[in-house]
């Protein structure tokens, strides 16, 4: 059968939906409630991919009879016939017999030699039902390229090496209601960059998330962390990573990095050409975005280092995802075992233009975007290697900016700092300097907080007011009356601060308390300059002593 796009169009608008020719989907969600238009997929040969689909359906009151389990190959990777006859068309098969999809069984059913390389599939697909497509650890991450199909030249692409047939098998399925696609590189996203996209682009996608990660506990919890974060917002500090090596991937995380000062975060942006230092300040991570490294690496890699609930980051890397279960540091997989929440990647190499842009992520999240949506909105092309690890439906920005500021008595003591940071910088923003100051004074009044004293002091201190400054710093010299540890990366922060404000010996009493076990040459040497300032020659020599020792090359016994 042989349909006039023209009249596909016009069909389409006209079309009645359910209750029409042909009836839609018995579950129609309620209104404002996307959890019943839901459609899981889970592997049957796999006991934890039920196990997580069942656990999703029940934590997100999505119905069981919305799981479609397949059999399917345990393998991360399996070739592109694989992948069309146990996967593809299945799921497309039973997506239509529930009446999920509106279809027309076509009479041409397989690639002709006009279309060499797309799937046609057996259906016209005239619309969908569904708001998500959930993915759950055990079904195949990657379709291997085939290259006996030839490229196809449906679509111009800017590189010979996207003529590529591989694939994500999530972003193959986001093309189930489409027919007769280009399987060579990268086809257009209709949801991309697109703030007011019409039912027509809506339908020509189904939104994909998956649940997996190196375990099926983390995989499980993945939802869990989402509803857990729902319940109060987003809490905690933005970080940004920039200097990496193409200037276009600078550009959209300096977007990232303007978007959290807007949102009011407390937040650090990096600019030097390496990944953050393994001692950075990393306190309250809610919000990464950064590159380029082959492995976590830096702060994420220290013992213990987990993320707050509901954290979503992104490492741009081209192999960020070419694994979820090893037990290495690759980032998605990585992520995912340190607690974060959501995050994105790529399954192998898919050149940086046609990766999740992260400054488009941030801004659909902060809008109140479920992350299935932002995860649309910001990348250019389906059918490609990208992927959203993470709750479709989870919304980082569900709790309005002003229930968390009234409530913020509620939260737990680690993260009330984080709410009066963020009031502090939008009264900053709004030109209302005295009200930032007498929120950071009225916080400190009522107990030290190192990241709210570090903020203040910074705001005294740019008012000119530096003995106010060095007042709210000198509780970093008395650590035994802080109700709760002060991190290292804080105390040096504070340090750094005091030698600003011209109080060299202060700044050298926190460098002593930072340095008294195991210290990084990466804080020796600032610390030695302090020293000198103070005047203190043989904390000098000491520490000149100590960085020696750590920077000098091992030799080997003869």
């Amino acid at each position: 059968m042989k349909l006039h796009p023209w009249l596909f169009f016009c069909w389409v608008l006209a079309w009645p939906g359910p209750g029409g020719w042909l009836r839609g989907a018995d579950a129609v969600a309620a209104p404002g409630d996307p959890a019943a238009s839901v459609i899981i997929l889970a592997n049957s040969a796999d006991e934890d991919s039920l196990d997580i689909a069942r656990h999703y359906a029940a934590r997100r009151g999505v119905p069981m009879t919305n799981i479609i389990s397949l059999r399917l190959s345990t393998a991360e990777t399996i070739s592109r016939g694989e992948f069309e006859t146990t996967l593809y068309q299945p799921l497309q098969d039973e997506l239509v017999r529930r009446k999920w999809m509106d279809a027309m069984e076509l009479t041409t059913a397989r690639p002709t030699p006009s279309d060499p390389g797309g799937i046609r599939g057996k259906y016209l697909i005239l619309r969908h039902h569904i708001s998500y497509l959930v993915v759950c650890r055990g079904v195949p991450l990657r379709v291997e390229p085939d290259a006996s199909r030839p490229p196809d030249s449906k679509i111009v692409q800017p590189k010979a090496a996207l003529g590529n047939n591989g694939a994500a098998v999530d972003s193959e399925l986001a093309m189930l209601p489409q027919s007769g696609w280009p399987l060579s590189g990268s086809v257009p996203n209709p949801l991309f960059h697109n703030d007011y996209p019409l039912a027509l682009h809506e339908t020509q996608v189904v939104k994909v998330g998956r649940l997996d990660g190196p375990t099926a506990e983390a995989a499980r919890g993945l939802v869990d962390l989402a509803l857990t974060a729902e319940t109060t917002g987003l809490i905690g500090r933005g970080y940004v990573d920039l200097g990496g090596p193409f200037a276009e991937g600078d550009k959209w995380l300096a977007a990232a990095a303007k978007e959290l000062d807007t949102l009011g975060f407390d937040a650090d942006v990096d600019r030097e050409p390496a990944t953050l230092a393994p001692e950075a300040r990393f306190d309250a991570p809610v919000l990464y975005f950064g590159w380029y490294a082959s492995a976590v690496n830096g702060p994420f890699a220290r013992a213990g280092f987990r993320f707050p609930p509901g954290a979503v980051a992104l490492h741009i890397y081209s192999y960020s995802a070419s694994t979820l279960h090893g037990a290495g540091d690759t980032w998605v997989p990585g992520l995912v075992a340190r607690g974060v929440t959501g995050t994105l990647g790529n399954v192998t190499e898919p050149y940086l233009q046609f990766t999740h842009q992260p400054q488009l992520v941030l801004h659909a999240l902060a809008r109140g975007d479920t992350l299935g949506d932002a995860a649309a909105y910001a990348i250019p092309g389906y059918s490609w290697m990208g992927i959203l690890i993470g709750d479709p439906l989870y919304r980082p920005f569900k709790v309005p900016w002003a229930d968390q500021w009234r409530d913020r008595a509620k939260l737990p003591p680690d993260q009330q700092p984080y709410v009066v940071l963020r009031q502090m910088h939008l009264q900053e923003a709004a030109g209302h300097q005295a009200e930032a100051l007498a929120i950071g004074q009225e916080t400190q009044a009522a107990g030290f907080t190192a990241p709210v004293a570090l903020t203040l002091a910074e705001l005294q201190r740019t008012a000119g007011d530096k003995e106010a400054a060095k007042l709210t710093l000198l509780p970093f010299l008395s650590p035994e009356k802080n109700s709760r540890p002060v991190e290292p990366a804080l105390v040096v922060a504070a340090a750094r601060q005091l030698e600003a404000l011209g109080e060299p010996k202060l700044a050298l009493e926190l460098w002593r308390q930072v340095l008294a076990r195991n210290p990084p040459a990466a804080w020796l040497k600032p610390a030695i300059a302090v020293a000198r300032a103070a005047k203190d020659n043989a904390q000098v020599a000491r520490w000149e002593e100590a960085l020696t020792a750590l920077t000098a090359p091992a030799v080997s016994p003869k």
